[in-house]
């Protein structure tokens, strides 16, 4: 199984962060083909996870980045517009794609939940698309519900 992590790299250290995150978790599921491609920034993740989507390589994106509230209102669009965009490309190719995107009112909230003491969003975004992953199997192999 071949895995996209799209990292938008705005923040560099938390980009870091959330993807050592997916990657530990996708290594402990035993997925070790990974590829790694950056945007600049979280709006450019849905494009990005579309090309990778529709290149038939992988079985699942991770999309990961943050976006940290400041004085005007561009945080909003931001957050709103990747994350539909994210759900759209998933919908529309059925290729799992996580949300991984810290949107966080400063750098503290996003340091305590990219691997700090509150959560690993990172983490959490490659068990998003291993479970998706691990439903389209089930759902794939008739024998495998019956089973349980």
């Amino acid at each position: 199984m071949k895995v996209a992590i799209i990292v938008a790299r705005f923040y560099e250290e938390l980009a870091d962060r959330l993807t050592a995150g997916a990657r530990s978790t996708l290594a402990e599921a035993g997925v070790t083909d990974i590829d790694e491609f950056a945007v600049p920034g979280a709006y450019e993740l849905p494009l990005a996870a579309k090309y990778a989507a529709e290149s038939g390589r992988y079985a699942a994106v991770v999309c990961l980045g943050a976006v940290i509230r400041g004085e005007t209102t561009h945080y909003d669009y931001v957050c709103g517009e990747s994350a539909r965009g994210i759900q759209d490309v998933q919908l529309s190719t059925g290729v799992p794609c996580s949300f991984g995107v810290l949107t966080v009112n400063n750098l503290d909230q996003a340091l305590a939940r990219s691997g700090g003491d509150k959560r690993d969003s990172g983490r959490h975004a490659a068990e998003a698309v291993l479970a998706l992953l691990n439903i389209k199997a089930q759902l794939a192999d008739p024998a495998a519900l019956r089973a349980g």
